[in-house]
């Protein structure tokens, strides 16, 4: 059998009890009794002479007849079997991540002490630029965006089309949901949505949340590091960005300046206790140069596609001996049967 499997090409049959039925027409000729003649209702004197005639005349095409049938019932029999070819190897990506977008947009977003092509630019007009580049290089993954200021509101829910996501990041002002600043708030809505999705025909999908903020937590119900404990609890990992804090949009020459204490206007520590209870990472961003780099450590941090499994395909091989068959069918039907005359 493997002798055949490997001259055929094949590596296998998926039901191979079926080719046990290969003797039953033997068996079914040795054990049944013959079937006998009924006498013919004409009688000649040279009735003997006909049927050795016809005996003679038909041997041949009986015999090639009872061939073809053979041949016909074997071939059934392994294509019934269901023979099977292994495709070549193929190893499928997997895109594993429900991944949320939080904005910031209290009213410190509308300070202009960023830099995006020689111009002097708002935060929330630099940070749609740099984010509006990652999802460039999110294909494959489901995006999401909601905004925050005195409370959180989702704009896109978790979806695959990120030009709907680009556009709603697009539309976003400063303000649009209030000049405050709830963090807790904007993690928790993220992890009731994050939670709320269904799994994939892969299984699990990691949940990740990347939180842009340029200020301190002053609004919302829910505490930052109570979030983030539900966060964890839920498996969601939290990658937090500190953006701004460039000293109110002084600079010299048009170029921003540092300011000692800026950093003040950003609560660093809780951004930091809060990546770390959830396994991600926090960072600071001062520029929009610095804030792209970060986006593309996440991008690294957070591949977009993983090599799955190697599966090798199986490919049914079962029209190949029908076919056959039914060929077989076909000739024994044509076959000459010179007895018959």
């Amino acid at each position: 059998m493997t002798a055949l499997l490997a001259a055929l090409h094949l590596d296998g049959f998926a039901w191979p009890w079926l080719l046990l039925a290969l003797p039953l027409p033997w068996l079914a000729r040795w054990l049944l009794p013959p079937m006998r003649r009924a006498d013919g209702a004409l009688k000649v004197p040279y009735g003997d002479r006909l049927d050795a005639i016809a005996i003679r005349g038909g041997h041949a095409g009986a015999r090639g007849i009872g061939v073809l049938a053979w041949v016909a019932w074997a071939l059934l029999c392994v294509a019934a079997a269901r023979p099977q070819q292994l495709g070549p190897v193929a190893r499928p990506p997997q895109s594993g991540r429900d991944l949320m977008l939080a904005v910031d947009l209290s009213g410190s977003m509308s300070e202009e002490d960023m830099s995006l092509g020689n111009q002097s630019v708002d935060r929330l007009t630099a940070a749609k630029a740099v984010l509006a580049d990652f999802l460039d290089r999110r294909a494959g993954d489901r995006v999401g965006l909601l905004v925050f200021g005195d409370k959180a509101y989702m704009l896109t829910p978790l979806t695959a089309d990120l030009d709907s996501v680009r556009a709603q990041l697009g539309d976003s002002v400063v303000g649009l949901a209030g000049r405050a600043t709830a963090i807790g708030d904007a993690i928790g809505l993220a992890v009731k949505r994050l939670k709320a999705r269904p799994h994939d025909q892969h299984g699990p999908r990691e949940h990740v949340l990347v939180l842009l903020t340029d200020g301190v937590s002053n609004a919302g119900m829910l505490d930052p590091l109570k979030a983030a404990e539900l966060a964890r609890d839920a498996g969601v990992r939290i990658h937090a960005i500190a953006f701004g804090g460039q000293g109110g949009g002084m600079s010299v020459f048009g170029i921003p300046l540092h300011m000692p204490g800026a950093d003040e206007d950003v609560d660093m520590a809780t951004l930091q206790r809060i990546a770390k209870l959830t396994g991600g990472q926090a960072f600071r961003a001062r520029d929009t140069e610095q804030l792209a780099g970060i986006y593309a450590a996440i991008d690294r941090l957070e591949p977009v596609e993983r090599a799955g499994q190697a599966v090798r395909p199986r490919i049914e091989r079962y029209p190949w001996p029908l076919g056959a068959a039914i060929a077989c069918g076909l000739l024994a039907l044509a076959w000459p049967r010179r007895g018959r005359a």
